[in-house]
């Protein structure tokens, strides 16, 4: 968790365009997103298998909450990306472009 949070601070120090910038940070709120979905899949797991059902609802609510943010999140990447895009195409030689585009294959 703590490599992603590394993650987004470094796209931030390196000044990207805004739109790139919100790219950028959408598609590591996702990976935060699904990190957390792994861990309450798994210990909502655990938790059935130790019969305590009262756990296994409140988890599994948890992890539907989190699969509702990561659908809205993709959403929003859906439309932030192709600004990030389009504010790329309109100046592709900027130092942000190329950074933006670093990190995307990250991703």
């Amino acid at each position: 968790m703590e490599g992603l949070i590394k993650e987004g601070g470094e796209l931030i120090a390196e000044d990207p365009a805004p739109e790139e910038l919100d790219a950028g940070l959408i598609s590591a709120a996702q990976r935060v997103e699904h990190y957390e979905i792994a861990g309450y899949g798994c210990v909502s797991t655990y938790a059935k298998i130790l019969g305590e059902d009262q756990a296994v609802l409140l988890l599994r609510q948890t992890l539907e909450e989190e699969k509702e943010t990561d659908k809205k999140l993709t959403q929003l990447a859906g439309q932030i990306n192709i600004e990030a895009a389009s504010s790329e195409e309109s100046d592709p030689g900027s130092k942000s472009g190329k950074a933006a585009k670093t990190k995307a294959a990250r991703a």
